[in-house]
């Protein structure tokens, strides 16, 4: 009976404002990996591409499919690819990238591609895995993946002159 009350009174002073310091309770409650809010979405090209930093207006551009090559020397034809549906990461490039819906992302590369005013197609991919791979092996491809999911065979590149761990740095994937 004592341990209950003990625990119900440490609680209770754990949700008062001001009594633990900040994140503690948060700490205890989510491993880091799990911690409910918002990780840093990387967009990442091959290694070999010389581009180092791409405003998000020339982002758009390259993910909306209106430029279909990277700027000279390096001049190679630009190929995306991107994560099937239902992934966070993707959710979050067609809000913050797109600013479209899924159907509306379908029906913007159906007329694009009809029609002739977009010049590539996204390449579509089941697993982060499966994109970095992609990406390794496509000289002229650039995609996204979470930065925990980034590694060595690909380049992140910044994105407004910010990396993913930098202030400011406006690409992230909710977590719920």
């Amino acid at each position: 009976m004592r341990l209950s009350c003990c625990l119900c009174i440490l609680v209770a002073l754990a949700l008062l404002p001001g009594v633990l310091p900040r994140g503690t309770l948060e700490s205890a409650a989510y491993p880091p990996e799990e911690k409910p809010g918002e990780r840093n979405l990387a967009i990442v090209v091959n290694l070999n591409n010389p581009v180092e930093n791409l405003s998000t207006p020339e982002l758009r551009r390259i993910f909306l499919g209106e430029r279909g090559h990277w700027p000279n020397p390096y001049g190679r034809r630009i190929t995306l690819v991107m994560l099937e549906p239902g992934w966070p990461e993707r959710a979050a490039v067609l809000s913050i990238i797109y600013q479209m819906s899924e159907t509306e992302f379908n029906n913007y590369f159906l007329h694009g591609l009809f029609t002739g005013e977009v010049f590539v197609s996204p390449k579509t991919l089941a697993s982060p895995e499966g994109v970095r791979k992609f990406i390794f092996n496509v000289p002229g491809a650039i995609g996204y993946l979470r930065e925990s999911d980034v590694d060595k065979t690909v380049k992140v590149i910044r994105i407004d002159e910010r990396l993913p761990d930098d202030k400011g740095y406006k690409f992230h994937v909710p977590l719920r």
